[in-house]
């Protein structure tokens, strides 16, 4: 099998300089590429969120993209939403144990979300086999707020912390971590928030579009068409350079918060060392595939590619920070 895929690449590899800068050349690396890539009959992609999120968003374009790649033939979802990804967790371990073809799509708000809830099942119960990809958050409020820009809205929090209600994932998640951090930046305490968690995206963003509550907070991804529609306000993002074009970031509107939301993959537990083995290779051959270039582009995502037992390392390092930061907001 290694054999055979080296074979292809090198072909495709000696026909490259031949087509120069032709159009056909993308097409063929593509080609090259997912005809030596690891394929599965069928694939359950568990989605431990509702449907409209971040989460579900990295599942189904996993779907769009390995689909046209001839790498998977049929894809079957599950979405089991609540609480971080803390009511679905230990339904995906009790029932996908030792099951192959199964993956689970996650991240960082899951990892505050099992200490927050205190949950007994953890990121340590599946199987790591890749980080694929983060994004910053952005702040948000309804395009009628009367807080027109970030300075209002710090003042709100500021002033009146329990009445400057904010919408975002479940309790514990980078959301409400960013909320609390805010909240601290203003001399108050993260206990005084007024923060609603929601279950998935769709049903936050109703809230926010609905004047439910005061603003938002979520990876861009989640809140770009609606911002981009002018039916929500950016104010801020918290990434390390500007993400929306005329949207500051937090740091450059002098408040030192720079944060990224990473979602990745995991196997159930209990699969063979070989199954584990054979996922790893799923999403990295997929990684390397021009349209999931293409597809990293068009959602505004930031590659972050880590794989094996690097991201299991990375997965430890990320808890430990995670607890660090919830205690320090008082979250813990």
């Amino acid at each position: 099998m290694l054999r055979r895929d080296l074979l292809t690449l090198a072909a495709a590899g000696a026909v490259l300089p031949w087509l120069g800068a032709s159009r056909g050349a993308p097409a063929l690396v593509q080609s090259a590429l997912a005809q030596s890539a690891q394929r599965y009959a069928s694939m359950h992609i568990f989605i431990p969120g509702g449907p409209g999120g971040g989460w579900d968003g990295l599942g189904r374009a996993i779907e769009q993209v390995a689909r046209q790649a001839g790498m998977v033939g049929n894809f079957q979802f599950e979405n089991v939403g609540g609480a971080g990804g803390t009511v679905g967790l230990p339904r995906f371990v009790s029932q996908r144990r030792g099951r192959e073809g199964s993956i689970m799509v996650s991240g960082g708000v899951m990892v505050g979300s099992v200490l927050a809830n205190k949950s007994p099942v953890g990121l340590r119960d599946v199987t790591p086999i890749a980080r694929m990809t983060t994004e910053p958050a952005v702040i948000v409020v309804p395009a009628s707020s009367d807080l027109k820009d970030l300075p209002a809205f710090l003042a709100a929090l500021k002033s009146n912390p329990g009445g400057t209600s904010v919408a975002g994932g479940s309790a514990g998640g980078m959301d409400h971590i960013i909320l609390g951090l805010l909240l601290k930046s203003q001399g108050r305490s993260a206990k005084e928030a007024s923060y609603v968690a929601f279950a998935g995206g769709g049903p936050a963003q109703a809230a926010i579009l609905g004047a439910q509550v005061k603003a938002g907070i979520s990876g861009i991804s989640e809140f770009a068409e609606q911002i981009k529609a002018g039916r929500m306000r950016a104010l801020a993002t918290t990434g390390e350079t500007r993400s929306l074009e005329g949207v500051p970031t937090l740091k450059e509107s002098g408040v030192d918060i720079v944060m990224g939301n990473w979602r990745g993959v995991f196997g159930p537990p209990g699969i063979k060392p070989e199954a584990r083995e054979g996922l790893v290779k799923f999403v990295t051959d997929l990684h390397a595939l021009p349209a999931w270039k293409e597809m990293l582009q068009r959602q505004g995502w930031d590659d972050a590619f880590l794989s094996g037992d690097d991201f299991d390392a990375f997965l430890k390092r990320d808890e430990a920070a995670t607890a660090e930061v919830l205690r320090e907001i008082g979250l813990i």
